[in-house]
């Protein structure tokens, strides 16, 4: 039961409920607990009962409101909607439940100072498995919580699971304070302190310049707060879209305005006669462009999720979204029967290639991704490979209208913001029902509309051209040097002889 309410005070953590803002000590604190019962585990079994039960208390108390996508807007009956969640995290908090298994079994074979690189591993080995395996859904993982507090500036280096090992190693150090013969230590007290300072120390360097010289881009992101239960209505939702966005993109005087997320909801060839061509024709003169999103393709052929650019002087430009979200967006093998139970309009999508080429405007090159893709750094990262080409600015399009006006949009801005932290790049984001937003290369929001509401967001941008230490790396290895330096790390200590500690 403790394993369990520790899991949900590290839901918390990522987005509060309280204030939608991510709590890096409540994090610390939730994981703490968990350690401390691991150490004292005696079996593999009662260390997986202890990590299962934590991960999915964790993992439904973050994504609950997927119940909200699927009964609500979706039609699922309730107690169905109710036990996909559940079973949802129950699955997922299996990597966890076998982190903690291992975690109990080979903990005693290492030096004290060593347990702690133990506990980060195995935590950053169960991350990175709910990240990649079945398509992948790391929505909640460790590093979020860090968006704001010490370990952020960790970011540009390692990443989110990166930092998400430190901040399992540092809550294992804590757990460990409980301990009496931890505490009469001194290879204790020396290690903590050492890490301590080396944050302290992380934390005081001088944050990158803004470079104010560069030319600002001035850009105005679209808020339809379109209803989701009329979005796709054709006597509700489809008009109120096509007339609202309709006017903004044709009156909008920025130098770039943004519609979210299939802003239109229709294909080209069932928008009213002229409709496309007129916005066409609006952004092929004068100096300003449009980023909009709206399916693509034909029932017959198969269609996308997409992102269209219009400019001067140049051919539509296209993005079509590579990470597609299971059941909404495309069927798992096996499930039709399960997505036949909800009604889900668009549901079956192609998938887009990774990378694509970005959106140039203005000496800016913007990489577009929709709605979670950002939650997916390593793909964001592939385009970074060569600099002369890399992304200045991310553009996030999204409609998180499925989940109602719940911390499903706070976690999603926590997200963006990690992404701005790991490319020190500022990141737009125009969406549905919010957040609609300016991030800057630190991370930090400029420009904010209220969320559920309909509106125009006006601001500037100032692209960057730095390439950190995480893109370098993530866009030519991907996540294999975090597999391969947790896998070692495990190996190590499965393959130590047990009894060969030291205090």
């Amino acid at each position: 039961m403790l394993a369990g309410l520790a899991g949900l005070a590290h839901a918390a953590s990522m987005a509060s409920p309280w204030d939608g803002q991510p709590k890096w000590w409540l994090e610390l604190g939730a994981l703490a607990v968990l350690a401390h019962g691991l150490n004292g585990a005696r079996h593999w079994r009662h260390g997986a009962l202890l990590g299962w039960s934590f991960a999915t208390a964790w993992i439904a108390g973050t994504v609950w409101w997927l119940y909200i996508s699927m009964h609500v807007y979706g039609g699922l009956a309730s107690p169905l909607a109710a036990v996909a969640v559940l079973a949802l995290a129950a699955a997922l908090a299996a990597y966890y439940g076998i982190a903690g298994a291992c975690y109990a079994a080979w903990k005693n074979r290492l030096p004290l100072l060593w347990q702690p690189m133990l506990f980060g591993a195995v935590w950053l080995l169960a991350d990175l498995a709910r990240a990649r395996w079945f398509t992948g859904f790391p929505w909640g993982a460790t590093g979020y919580a860090h968006a704001d507090g010490p370990l952020a500036v960790l970011a540009p280096v390692a990443g989110a699971y990166g930092i998400g090992f430190v901040a399992a190693a540092l809550a294992c150090v804590l757990s460990m304070l409980g301990t009496a013969a931890n505490v009469r230590s001194r290879t204790y007290w020396f290690g903590l302190t050492g890490l301590l300072a080396l944050l302290t120390a992380c934390n005081m360097t001088t944050s990158p310049p803004a470079f104010a010289d560069r030319p600002a881009l001035s850009v105005a992101l679209l808020q339809g707060n379109i209803p989701q239960d009329q979005k796709f209505e054709g006597g509700t939702g489809i008009p109120l879209a096509l007339d609202w966005y309709g006017r903004q993109l044709l009156g909008a005087t920025a130098k770039l305005v943004v519609a979210p997320e299939t802003a239109l909801p229709l294909l080209p060839q069932q928008l009213p006669e002229g409709y496309f061509e007129a916005l066409r024709a609006r952004f092929e003169q004068g100096d300003q462009a449009a980023l909009l999103g709206i399916p693509l393709g034909s029932f017959k052929e198969g269609y996308t999720n997409s992102v269209v650019g219009l400019r001067p002087g140049a051919a539509p430009y296209q993005f079509d979204k590579h990470h597609l979200v299971p059941f909404g967006e495309f069927i798992p093998p096996l499930f039709r029967w399960f997505t036949d139970l909800m009604n889900i309009p668009l549901g079956d999508f192609r998938r887009g290639p990774l990378p694509q080429a970005n959106f140039d405007w203005h000496g800016e090159r913007l990489a577009p991704n929709i709605c979670y893709e950002d939650l997916f750094g390593e793909e964001i990262g592939a385009a970074f490979g060569n600099a002369a080409d890399a992304p200045t600015v991310l553009v996030n399009v999204s409609n998180i209208g499925w989940f109602g006006n719940t911390v499903a949009i706070d976690q999603h801005l926590q997200i963006s913001r990690m992404r701005s932290l790991e490319f020190r790049r500022p990141m737009i984001r125009a969406t549905n029902t919010g957040a609609t937003v300016i991030i800057d290369h630190l991370g930090r929001v400029t420009h904010s509309l209220p969320r559920h509401t309909r509106g125009v967001l006006l601001g500037e941008v100032r692209g960057r051209e730095e390439i950190t230490p995480y893109a370098w790396w993530i866009s030519r290895f991907g996540l294999w040097p975090l597999w391969l330096g947790a896998l070692a790390m495990a190996a190590f200590a499965a393959l130590r002889r047990r009894g060969r500690t030291a205090p």
